[in-house]
């Protein structure tokens, strides 16, 4: 690390397993420092979640519904439009929509719900779909990964999340997600958006049945797509929530994990601008410990718009932060919290 080297998946095993946590926390600092120097980014974001009925049944999953279950919701366009609706003038620079991969929806209907929503709210950018649920509509319409995505930037997407990443791992996928579109797949679908223009985010989910040398391996394949073609503005981990779903019995990792997970990944991504600690899955006391851990990024207002992790045991049932939160939050943590839109650009406070 001294010489600027980077790391190795040999060194990375090392440092992850062997390294005082306080030492992994100043390496991760001093990255992030040199990078975004005194700033934590937020936004002011809302979701859109249209459906948790879904064709894939992974295991670590709390949000999927059978269709008939009275737990069950399908959103319709005229009700996608009331949510937009409610953040006009809120300030609000980014939709965020994800949901089930709904079995009879194609991305016809997908590049309507994009038209409409950016017909209300046209000041915000549509940050949408991951990469499965992509994969999936593009594919049911006969269609290449190319052609697809141009469609839907055609109808106003402007970015993707990185959700479905998972654990790159074939024999791990194999075990939580057999159904679920391929590692081969998801690289796909963010390889041909970098090459189109589009920036993506990319995630880990971690703490289930994987262990360390799998983080490393993923993290190690995201950087190596990063030299391709630097897509990727952010990379979020995620930490397995276990409430749920049918793999409950294997419990959550504890709190130091989480930070060990935090400050390599900003160690091993030196060519990923941003680390962000996703606070509705955290909790906003982990999210704090974060920003001494390499995380520069902690997402948005959120407005209690979304249900994936408080359906699988988050801490917030009803997840919402005001800016004065977010702006104490980064302070007590020695930082300074500056407001970003979707592509990171800075956003100055007007008074």
């Amino acid at each position: 690390m001294a010489s600027g080297e980077r790391l190795s998946a040999s060194d990375a095993l090392i440092l992850w397993e062997q390294a005082p946590l306080w030492r992994l926390g100043e390496l991760a600092v001093a990255r992030k420092r040199a990078v975004s120097g005194d700033k934590v980014f937020y936004n002011k974001n809302f979701h859109i979640e249209p459906t948790n009925l879904c064709v894939f049944n992974c295991k670590f999953c709390s949000f999927r519904r059978p269709k008939g279950s009275p737990e069950a919701w399908d959103m319709s366009m005229e009700q996608v439009e009331e949510l937009v609706r409610r953040y006009v003038g809120s300030g609000s620079t980014e939709m965020h929509i994800v949901g089930g991969v709904h079995p009879e929806h194609g991305i016809e209907y997908y590049c309507d719900m994009i038209r409409r929503v950016k017909a209300i709210l046209p000041e915000a950018a549509v940050k949408a779909f991951t990469a499965i649920e992509l994969s999936y509509m593009i594919r049911k319409a006969g269609l290449t990964t190319e052609q697809g995505l141009r469609m839907l930037i055609d109808a106003g997407m402007e970015a993707i999340p990185g959700g479905g990443a998972e654990i790159f791992d074939e024999k791990i996928r194999l075990k939580i997600c057999p159904d679920k579109g391929s590692t081969a797949e998801w690289f796909e679908v963010h390889d041909t958006a970098h090459r189109l223009g589009i920036k993506t985010n990319a995630t880990m989910l971690y703490g289930h049945i994987e262990g360390v040398e799998h983080r490393i391996d993923h993290l190690l394949r995201l950087r190596e797509q990063q030299d391709k073609t630097g897509g990727f503005n952010a990379f979020i981990p995620l930490k397995y929530r276990n409430f749920g779903n049918s793999m409950s019995e294997i419990g959550e990792v504890p709190i130091v994990d989480d930070l060990r997970t935090l400050a390599m990944s900003r160690l091993l991504l030196d060519n990923v601008p941003h680390i962000k600690a996703y606070w509705v899955m955290y909790g906003k006391q982990t999210t704090e410990m974060a920003l001494a851990f390499g995380a520069d990024d902690i997402d948005g207002t959120i407005d209690d718009s979304t249900k994936i992790y408080s359906m699988a045991g988050a801490d917030d049932k009803r997840p919402k932060m005001s800016v004065a939160e977010m702006k104490e939050m980064v302070a007590r943590a020695g930082f300074r919290a500056v407001e970003r839109d979707t592509h990171y650009n800075e956003i100055e406070e007007t008074l």
